[in-house]
């Protein structure tokens, strides 16, 4: 059975941001097909400009089957580790998981590293047809990862989206690394920072929880942390940024960090605000993209708001 090209690629929408993906998509005017409620095929050349998506198949193909057992064995064939992305046909497509390596899905530690192994990711058109890509940019399952979490000692679920940042980046703080945290109220981030041992100046106009700022290796200014320099704060190690501010009021802090030297490591927060058509900033997404040995993803723990990452410590 063989497989047959699909010029192109394939992108899964963010469920609830579709239409974001969509305008990306469209603009300039382009040619795609909406192959089911989340899963959007662009014929055209790659793009560095498309950000609104959770996970992106790169080289997709089409192969026709007669049976499960025909359809699992055509995949294991290509490459072990599949995860499937089903929107219709549900208990055919079980099956044919049933009949491939068990990829699992239960809430991972951190820190650890995750295998640095393709993954591929499926999806059945109708009963004989699916539509697959062996090497998916995401390097989890379907664009899904889960954490153990701490119910008990961060103040709020954010830390979430920074470990996912640093798990992508294959790279976080080690202990006694110095760490800039803007926008730190009401600690999520400092919390985890000070977790993995580093030493952590977090800077917000509010005031942390009493018990993040007593943590050890914490210290807390009280300031608009896009007022201060870079010379005033000095070399850090990385650099972390969860404010809630418009992009480019960010991209314009950063480009002072990028320019001072005195920071190498970055992982910021882009906020959006408005609606497609009415506000939101398409743009300043594609200036920080354009920063070299950086890349702009929409993280699974995200909401309605891209992750820049910047990471030169390895």
């Amino acid at each position: 059975m063989n497989a047959e090209p699909l010029p192109g690629r394939i992108y899964h929408a963010v469920a609830g941001f579709e239409d974001h993906l969509i305008y990306e998509l469209e603009r300039p005017a382009a040619e795609i097909t909406k192959i089911n409620a989340y899963l959007y095929h662009e014929p055209g050349p790659p793009r560095d400009d498309i950000f609104w998506w959770q996970n992106r198949w790169p080289e997709p193909f089409q192969l026709e089957f007669s049976s499960i057992n025909e359809a699992a064995s055509a995949l294991r064939a290509v490459q072990r580790n599949w995860a499937a992305c089903l929107h219709t046909l549900f208990r055919r497509g079980e099956l044919i998981s049933s009949k491939l390596p068990h990829i699992s899905s239960k809430p991972r530690p951190f820190p650890r590293l995750h295998n640095d192994v393709p993954m591929g990711a499926w999806t059945l058109l109708d009963e004989h047809s699916v539509i697959a890509c062996a090497d998916c940019s995401s390097p989890f399952p379907g664009g899904v990862i889960e954490f153990e979490e701490d119910k008990q000692g961060p103040p709020g679920r954010a830390y979430l989206k920074l470990r996912e940042a640093l798990t992508r980046m294959r790279v976080w703080p080690q202990p006694g690394s110095r760490c800039l945290d803007a926008g730190a109220s009401p600690g999520s981030w400092t919390w985890a920072l000070a977790g993995l041992g580093a030493n952590v100046i977090a800077v917000d106009r509010a005031p942390l929880e009493d018990r993040i700022a007593n943590l050890p290796g914490v210290e807390y200014i009280r300031h608009d942390a896009f007022t201060l320099k870079p010379e005033d704060i000095g070399p850090v190690d990385w650099l972390f940024c969860d404010v809630i501010c418009y992009p480019p009021r960010l991209y314009e802090w950063i480009e002072k960090w990028l320019a001072s030297g005195l920071c190498r490591n970055f992982v910021c927060t882009i906020k959006m605000q408005g609606t497609v058509g009415n506000g939101i900033d398409f743009d300043t997404p594609k200036l920080f993209a354009a920063i070299a040995g950086s890349e702009v993803v929409h993280l699974y723990h995200n909401k309605h708001e891209l992750t820049w990452m910047l990471g030169n410590c390895i």
